[in-house]
């Protein structure tokens, strides 16, 4: 039989699949807690420059006392990241999103190559060590390398978590696995607030958003390996021990659970180096695809980030704004899993018609007065433009998980979220460009949302199809070639016309 049949037998969401998806989705609070980090620990509180006594006159502006005006604990009034050292807190939050980008690009093909659970156990551990190093840095200095560093292991085990969730699963549960995974990170932002009121200093904070991460890592120690991973790298027997072991503790019966062998082609792609970032761009249908998926990720990040920036204005606690930002999204998720399960709206449609959507309200405020009304206000549109792109990001995951074969869908979903981190980089320049026009960032916004649900049409529906596990299967599945199909019809539409 073959995987998908095994899966049947095995129980493709039974109770052992469950507690394993739980831990993983679990640990996406974890990472929110630390990709949120920068925004509590790194606050600016309210200052003023003081002259010192004794100093003469003409130097009394150079040399100032600064006084915090407000009680708060952060790495600003340990290091008096203020005037010309406030670049600092800023630069600590790019150098986590650096390392994400690099964490994407390097976990992501590491994981196809040697495996999902040792380069997420591994990428985690290292995370929750670099973690510490953050609350106890003794300098600037150390804490921005240790952001980099956490950051590094939390754009590759982010990856590598999202792809377990989907591959223990049978591949009707993928769209639910990864709406859970997006719905514990918005989740996380939320609590991150929360323990952020009760715990103040900024060295405690840190060092308690990261003690979940050690709990996290002994339940994760326990997983087993994808069986899917090892079907698709020719471990056949691997893989149905693993898949035995699922089903007994799922409580069914699968001594006689017996693979297909389809070890030379499986194997193939492993020794000939087929399955690697190089492929994403030597294969005609997933080069296509890859174009595509790359800027679709890259709006989505510009957008969501974008609008957050733009939203971050609105007045008010700093705790209960953060926490505001993250619930925004919470009702994009059952969104998800209601449309792109429909047969009339499917991935394609569902991710296309949230960035369009969001373009649309993007759009809006370009038309909404100063002092308008609460229900209508740029804040209000801002924050549905959120709730708009998170949907399509959501989705943009779990689409883009099914469009790559199984030996590959590490790498791609690497590539896609490097040019998403870009997206995410870019993001905070936009909303300088009201010194051109008040209306331009959203113009921006508006085009990058509509230009990507455009081009998102272009893919092939995913909803109800096979799944494939390698590249031969991809190209030789009707739907894996409907980008291809295209360009090849042009091309015989030019040789038809030259005969004639």
């Amino acid at each position: 039989m073959d995987l998908e049949e095994a899966l049947q037998v095995v129980g493709e969401f039974g109770p052992y699949q469950r507690r394993a998806v739980a831990i993983l989705v679990l640990t996406q609070v974890y990472m929110a807690c630390q990709s949120m980090l920068i925004i509590l620990v790194g606050s600016t509180p309210e200052y003023r420059m003081e002259p010192q006594d004794g100093v003469p006159s003409g130097q009394q502006e150079l040399l100032q006392r600064v006084t915090f005006t407000e009680d708060i604990d952060s790495i600003v009034t340990e290091w008096f990241l203020v005037k010309q050292q406030a670049y600092k807190v800023s630069l600590a939050g790019s150098l986590f999103f650096a390392g994400l980008l690099v964490g994407n690009v390097v976990f992501g093909p590491l994981s196809d190559k040697i495996g999902r659970r040792p380069v997420y156990l591994t990428g985690l551990f290292f995370e929750v060590i670099f973690g510490y190093v953050t609350a106890l840095a003794p300098s600037y200095e150390v804490f921005a390398v240790s952001r980099l560093l956490v950051g590094l292991m939390n754009g590759g085990i982010g990856l590598v978590c999202f792809v377990l969730t989907q591959e223990y699963v049978g591949k009707s549960y993928w769209a639910m696995t990864g709406t859970l995974t997006s719905m514990s990170f918005a989740v996380g932002i939320a609590l991150f607030a929360a323990l952020g009121y009760f715990v103040r200093p900024w060295r405690n904070l840190a060092a308690v958003a990261n003690t979940s991460g050690v709990l996290f890592f002994l339940m994760s120690v326990t997983l087993p390996e994808s069986p899917r991973w090892l079907y698709s790298q020719g471990r056949t027997e691997q893989a149905e021990e693993v898949l035995r072991y699922i089903a007994l503790r799922n409580g069914n019966a699968a001594n006689n659970l017996r693979l297909k062998r389809v070890g030379g082609a499986k194997a193939g792609n492993r020794g000939n180096g087929g399955a690697g970032v190089l492929q994403l761009v030597i294969h005609p249908v997933l080069r296509l695809r890859t174009m595509v998926l790359m800027y679709v990720w890259y709006a989505c990040s510009l957008v969501y980030y974008g609008l957050t920036l733009g939203a971050g204005e609105t007045s008010g606690s700093r705790y209960v704004n953060v926490a505001m930002y993250g619930l925004v999204e919470l009702p994009a998720y059952p969104l998800c899993i209601y449309f792109i399960n429909k047969h009339w709206a499917g991935r394609r449609k569902s991710m296309a018609s949230f960035l369009c959507l969001a373009g649309s309200a993007c759009f809006c405020t370009m038309f909404i007065p100063e002092g308008s009304g609460a229900l209508l206000s740029v804040t209000s549109f801002a924050l549905l433009g959120k709730l708009m792109v998170s949907a399509a990001f959501n989705i943009a995951y779990v689409y883009t998980s099914e469009l790559y074969p199984t030996v590959i869908r590490n790498a791609g979903l690497g590539v896609c979220s490097m040019s998403c981190r870009v997206g995410g980089i870019l993001a905070p320049f936009v909303p300088s460009m009201r010194a051109l026009h008040t209306s331009l960032p959203f113009t921006v916004f508006c085009l990058s949302g509509l230009s990507a649900g455009c081009l998102g049409l272009l893919l092939p529906e995913t909803l109800n199809g096979p799944a494939a596990e390698t590249l031969e299967e991809l190209g030789s599945s009707s739907r894996g070639r409907v980008l291809e199909s295209k360009a090849l019809l042009y091309k015989d539409d030019n040789k038809k016309s030259n005969r004639m």
